[in-house]
């Protein structure tokens, strides 16, 4: 297995931050989830097997520039320097709705999706039953103190609403790797990295349209509105399924990358006859 290597690609007027490990197999790609960058990624990320991880704009490494860009293009110019063939693309939360869009848009580019905790472009807002009173109650503190200009506050309670779960008790996840989301959190919410790049995908009434492996995972601590939005990507696309994640939240690759490992080799394994 190769090292990984460090490395910019230039898109537009910034460059993306990006390392790389070549190796043999579909080169796997993941997407972070938008309150963190490629940072979380680092523990989860299997032994033989290529992997490419990388910050979009504005999130870790990446500096927000332009703001007619997508963060869609963004992706295909990194696949377009990188990849040498159809690639898995892993996605957390906004990661995930990524890479719905990308199988949707460029089918011929992707073998499989691994989802975690999923997005979806052009999805339907929450049911208020799937609202944890505690949810709402993060989700209003935490905007609050973006309000108040507290970054630190609103860090604080992202990791509480996140990587704890609304379902656990708050600093469940604690040592190095709560050090790590604050850190990667703070950029975001700096930045209001978020807001910006979204693309003009509807993924959601397109789901029907996927033809490949699809591996969708839940923690059993996430808020239950992720949970109700998973199942419902279940049921919308052909072949799609679930694994559950005992013990972890909306971010697995940080309380749990041994299991997010495990999955992504799984796939691997899956797709790889298809090459």
């Amino acid at each position: 297995m190769e090292q990984t290597r460090t490395q910019s690609i230039e898109v537009g007027d910034t460059a993306l931050a990006v390392e790389h490990r070549p190796g043999p197999g579909p080169l796997v790609v993941f997407l972070h989830a938008g309150v963190v960058d490629r940072r979380c990624w680092g523990a989860a990320l299997p032994e033989g097997v290529a992997t490419l991880t990388y910050d979009r704009r504005g999130f870790g490494d990446t500096p927000l520039r332009g703001h007619d860009f997508t963060h869609l293009d963004d992706l295909f110019r990194v696949l377009d320097e990188v990849a040498t063939g159809p690639v898995v693309l892993v996605g957390n939360s906004m990661g995930g709705a990524l890479a719905l869009d990308a199988a949707l848009e460029a089918p011929e580019r992707v073998a499989g999706l691994l989802l975690l905790a999923s997005a979806a472009s052009g999805a339907p807002e929450p049911e208020d039953d799937d609202l944890e009173p505690r949810t709402v109650e993060l989700d209003a503190a935490i905007d609050a103190a973006l309000e108040a200009g507290d970054v630190d506050r609103a860090a604080e309670l992202d990791a509480e609403l996140w990587l704890d779960g609304p379902l656990a008790a708050p600093g469940r996840v604690g040592g190095a790797a709560r050090e790590l989301f604050l850190d990667m959190d703070r950029t975001v919410l700096r930045h209001r990295a978020f807001e910006h790049g979204e693309g003009e995908v509807e993924a959601w009434s397109r789901l029907g349209e996927l033809d490949l492996p699809v591996v969708l995972a839940t923690g059993e601590l996430d808020a239950g509105f992720l949970r109700a939005r998973t199942a419902q990507l279940l049921e919308r696309i052909p072949g799609a399924v679930r694994v559950e994640l005992p013990g972890s939240a909306h971010l697995p690759s940080l309380d749990h990358p041994e299991a997010v490992a495990g999955l992504v080799r799984d796939l691997v394994l899956r797709v790889a006859p298809q090459r």
